[in-house]
């Protein structure tokens, strides 16, 4: 059975703000081939929105859930979503949402 491409949303809890977690998620997202976005949440999680086949999904959330050096992950939540064309042909790092 071949698998097809779905989005997802995680939810990255801990100290992850102010330590260069977008960039860490861009970069993790860029060398996995996924596109979509990352961004701050003003409950002090971060954001990540990406699409791609389920098996690189779990690569990425692997990657978010051991973060930059100087982050501390605590949890990383994640929930179906739906594609967003807007988002699927590039990984961006998106404004604050405050």
């Amino acid at each position: 059975m071949s698998e097809h491409k779905v989005a997802k949303l995680f939810y990255v809890s801990g100290s992850v703000q102010g330590v260069g977690y977008r960039f860490y998620a861009q970069r993790a997202s860029q060398r996995l081939g996924l596109p979509g976005y990352v961004k701050n949440l003003r409950d002090g999680r971060v954001e990540v929105y990406a699409i791609g086949l389920p098996s690189e999904l779990a690569s990425l959330r692997c990657e978010l859930e051991r973060g930059p050096q100087a982050a501390s992950v605590s949890g990383v939540f994640e929930e179906e979503a739906g594609i967003e064309e807007r988002f699927a042909h590039h990984f961006s790092i998106e404004p604050d949402s405050w």
